[in-house]
């Protein structure tokens, strides 16, 4: 019985400060986390959605398009090529990141039978909106 302490030396009980639960301890960190995670998100390049309408004759025998969107310094912010076996869609979307301003957006359209590609441009002029529509029509030497 030398191992049980008398019971007048027995541990006294926690005190009322200790006795926080590990989520309190914790919550300044998360908070400054949180907070950090919102900034970044509200800092970012916001994502844009980019459509390109393909109004008029001649889209059926289009089998490839390459869209590149560059600065006015001719930078490339976004390239992407697509194909398309029976003809394009009726829309093409992209998804951007494109903060406010204007850039210069092209596609370059190959056509079923000539290895020669089609240039289209059109500025993108970009503000507080998320969705930019723009519609595209072949040349008529090329229909």
């Amino acid at each position: 019985m030398a191992d049980t302490p008398p019971p007048s030396e027995a541990t006294p009980p926690p005190r009322p400060q200790e006795r926080k639960s590990a989520l309190a301890k914790r919550l300044p960190l998360l908070l400054l986390v949180g907070l950090g995670l919102y900034l970044w998100q509200v800092t970012g390049t916001p994502e844009r959605d980019v459509a390109f309408q393909l109004a008029g004759p001649g889209w059926a025998s289009v089998r490839a398009v390459d869209l590149q969107i560059s600065d006015a310094e001719g930078k490339l912010l976004k390239r992407e090529e697509r194909f398309f076996p029976s003809g394009p869609p009726p829309e093409l979307a992209y998804k951007v990141d494109l903060p406010e301003g204007t850039w210069d957006a092209e596609l370059f359209v190959k056509r079923e039978g000539s290895d020669a590609r089609v240039r289209l441009e059109t500025p993108l002029v970009v503000g507080e909106d998320r969705f930019i529509v723009r519609e595209l029509q072949l040349p008529a030497a090329v229909r």
